[in-house]
């Protein structure tokens, strides 16, 4: 019995130190997803990390230092969504200025006479009034039809 014990024992304090010294690797691959694994990746750069403290071996910075890069990261990271939500919305505004133009210039071809109506009254334009109008409704579909310019 007191060999079973004494075993048990000599069993239990060498489970840690082998555990210990047993290498966990950490690593990124070209898709932003974190691996760890036992075995360090061929190709592809890896950090030793221990398993006690989650501490990486080439870590050398501070706490606060690692909080202060991950707030600048999700800044940046909201900011380029911003931009692109502006941009989406920009492009959904020229498609939409596109169109109209398009629609006014067609019913501008289509038609002889074209009739509006000012201060509640109803009324013809003359062949100046369709002129300006098409060159107008030209300018908007040269401006918001065409590749959007950065």
């Amino acid at each position: 019995m007191n060999r079973k014990i004494l075993m048990l024992t000599l069993l239990m304090a060498l489970v840690p130190g082998i555990a210990h010294s047993a290498s966990v690797y950490k690593w990124t691959d070209e898709n932003g997803v974190t691996h760890f694994g036992d075995r360090q990746p061929t190709g592809s750069k890896a950090e030793q990390v221990s398993v006690r403290s989650g501490k990486g071996s080439s870590s050398s910075t501070s706490p606060q230092e690692q909080v202060q890069a991950m707030e600048q990261e999700a800044e940046k990271r909201q900011l380029t969504e911003r931009e692109r939500a502006e941009m989406e919305a920009i492009r959904k505004q020229r498609e939409a200025n596109c169109a109209t133009a398009q629609s006014n210039l067609k019913i501008i071809d289509s038609n002889a006479r074209i009739q509006v109506e000012e201060d509640g009254e109803r009324r013809y334009l003359s062949a100046e009034e369709i002129a300006e109008q098409r060159m107008k409704f030209e300018k908007i579909a040269e401006e918001n039809c065409g590749p959007m310019e950065e």
